[in-house]
């Protein structure tokens, strides 16, 4: 995987693509809410891999296996977040969708940890996202919303490893032109 490329991330447990859009969590922080959508065609689906928090990143250069990443929803130009807030659902810790193409703070920072002795994230590979401040792990719980996000899963952060918070990338690279 690539600085700048355009992602889908599949969880591997539940086969759900990490996905935002401009809905709020109505508890929490209030901030744009981040689902598993099983629908594969959904374009609200897609993510832009960036640096992390404060620094560029080349745009085409390879993802090496625990670099700090941000990614940036394609649709709203938030990035995916983390805090303590709990999650709606499962109690986890919250994530969100917080700031904007430019704007963010140290709590979008996430490390790429690959399930593989390889130097670099490959597209086919499982990985997990680790939050860099909080350690928990981006995670689909299995539990579903009601309205207004009807039958898309909670996504949290969850302190331990498991089969719910592995993904792997199903659509890259492709380059949108959004890095300077």
């Amino acid at each position: 995987m690539t600085c700048g490329s355009a992602v889908k991330l599949v969880n591997i447990k539940y086969n759900a693509r990490l996905h935002s859009h401009d809905v709020k969590y109505g508890s929490g922080s209030g901030q744009q809410s981040v689902t598993g959508q099983p629908a594969k065609d959904d374009v609200n689906s897609y993510w832009i891999i960036k640096g992390p928090h404060g620094k560029d990143c080349l745009r085409g250069t390879a993802i090496k296996c625990g670099a700090t990443i941000r990614l940036m929803h394609a649709a709203t130009e938030s990035h995916l977040h983390s805090h303590h807030f709990p999650s709606p659902l499962s109690h986890n810790k919250e994530v969100s969708c917080f700031g904007g193409k430019d704007k963010g703070d140290h709590l979008d920072n996430w490390m790429v940890v690959c399930n593989t002795n390889r130097k670099y994230w490959m597209r086919d590979e499982q990985i997990r996202l680790k939050h860099v401040e909080l350690a928990s792990y981006l995670h689909l719980t299995g539990d579903v919303f009601g309205r207004p996000i009807n039958g898309q899963y909670e996504i949290s952060g969850y302190h331990a490893t498991e089969r719910g918070n592995l993904w792997k990338a199903a659509v890259g690279p492709c380059y949108i032109n959004v890095l300077h």
